[in-house]
């Protein structure tokens, strides 16, 4: 049976049109019925597949959910609910919001599955672009995997206009090198997800991701292998 239902799709949307809390407090239970409990639903379905694709990827249902309240401390939007509902998977070893992560989130007018690194810190940053200095060939060749072409099409991300501070502006991989995020992005009919059909659409978009995610990860895991170990300084 599909997680989701057309009433999940229905909240969403009328949260959209009424995002304050005067209309969600009392309709809280609707969305915990239609929307949480759903999601948490395919957070499982999700980690099962890890568990067996990528076990370094299972991550807690609870911790990978996001919550439906905004952050509107720093924001010029201050309506106070999300309009979708979303969930992170992150490599365990790796740090959570610079690491390269899965992504999946449902609104009313798309579903989304995304992966890659979106918020590198800078010596994050400088070991992804090392590692693609040194790799490229064979991240070209993840890319131009055909079925990853089909349901995700280019590389997208913020990049810079020339080539970064220590690196050859004539270098080969120099457009990969430019970049401050790499991800990649698809968006499914929302309808999908109210039948049995999305939680397959979604996994097969899944391990399409993890050659992608996990080549992103290699210098991140060494960099917090080193940081756990000073030891291991210098090494490999």
């Amino acid at each position: 049976m599909p997680f989701f239902s057309a009433q999940s799709l229905q909240f969403l949307r009328d949260l959209k049109k009424h995002n304050d809390r005067d209309w969600f407090q009392p309709r809280k239970a609707l969305y915990d019925e239609h929307v949480k409990t759903a999601m948490l639903e395919l957070i499982e379905t999700v980690n099962r597949e890890l568990a067996t694709a990528a076990p370094a990827f299972v991550t807690e249902s609870k911790k990978a959910m996001f919550r439906i309240y905004r952050d509107t401390r720093f924001a010029h939007d201050k309506t106070p609910y999300k309009t979708n509902t979303s969930a992170l998977f992150w490599q365990q070893q790796a740090d959570r919001k610079g690491g390269a992560v899965l992504y999946v989130s449902l609104s009313a007018t798309e579903a989304v599955v995304a992966g890659g690194s979106y918020m590198p810190t800078p010596p994050e940053l400088l070991a992804l672009r090392q590692h693609m200095a040194e790799h490229h060939p064979r991240f070209a060749k993840i890319l131009k995997s055909k079925p990853l072409r089909d349901c995700f099409g280019d590389l997208r991300g913020d990049l810079l206009q020339r080539a970064p501070k220590g690196f050859d502006p004539d270098h080969k991989a120099v457009d990969l090198l430019k970049r401050k995020q790499w991800l990649l992005r698809t968006a499914l009919d929302p309808q999908l997800a109210i039948t049995d059909g999305f939680a397959p659409e979604v996994l097969k978009r899944i391990r399409l991701l993890l050659p992608f995610v996990n080549f992103l990860n290699e210098p991140l895991l060494k960099r917090a292998a080193r940081v756990r170990d000073p030891l291991l300084t210098g090494r490999a």
